[in-house]
């Protein structure tokens, strides 16, 4: 009878978790290039050796500088739609739970560099079609729906999709504006008139 080799479950679970380290190193050492220096002037050895990586690692992973920064902005799109899902939680009233979700975005976005890489580098090394593929798959599925909880809970038709987007560019907007120091409290009373122009319409 012939014996089939015996796989090392525990050794590829290594191998794996080594693999997520390696990539999760590349990752977080060119964000940090692509908001000091910007997508243009980053350079892939200078990211490599930040990560104490070498050229090779860096290309099993990424298929080139844009592959890379295309996963550093992913990643940062969906540490935001994590942190607004959990500030909105589904026992508040819709209007409420759209509230608590704009001021954590707006907290959010105050991470150094996420302005940077979301609203301005990504947007222009990425393009608007790339840009919204990654919004579709990040927070803009929870931002529709909170339009469509207040719609249900009010009983009106709205918009949806035009209406997530407009709003999207406004939250974007306000949050570059307090990324860079202006108080967020008056975009705060913006977004509560906005939202309860939305369900008394």
């Amino acid at each position: 009878m012939e014996l089939l080799p015996v796989q090392n479950s525990n050794a590829q679970k290594i191998s794996d978790f080594e693999a997520l380290d390696t990539r999760d190193a590349l990752i977080a050492a060119a964000r940090e290039i692509f908001v000091a220096n910007g997508f243009a002037h980053a350079s892939t050895p200078e990211i490599v050796r930040r990560a104490g990586l070498t050229r090779g690692a860096l290309y099993h992973y990424f298929e080139n500088k844009t592959d890379l920064f295309r996963a550093v902005v992913t990643q940062e799109a969906k540490i935001v739609a994590r942190d607004v899902s959990f500030a909105s939680p589904a026992s508040d009233t819709p209007q409420k739970a759209m509230m608590e979700g704009a001021k954590a975005y707006f907290e959010a976005m105050k991470v150094a560099g996420r302005s940077k890489l979301l609203l301005i580098e990504g947007p222009s090394v990425l393009g608007a079609v790339e840009m919204s593929r990654i919004d579709a798959a990040t927070g803009a599925p929870a931002l529709r729906e909170g339009l469509a909880n207040i719609a249900r809970a009010e009983g009106i038709n709205l918009p949806l999709d035009a209406l997530s987007e407009l709003l999207a560019a406004m939250f974007d907007r306000a949050a570059f504006a307090i990324s860079n120091g202006t108080f967020a409290a008056p975009y705060e009373t913006a977004v509560k008139l906005v939202l309860r122009s939305i369900a008394t319409r």
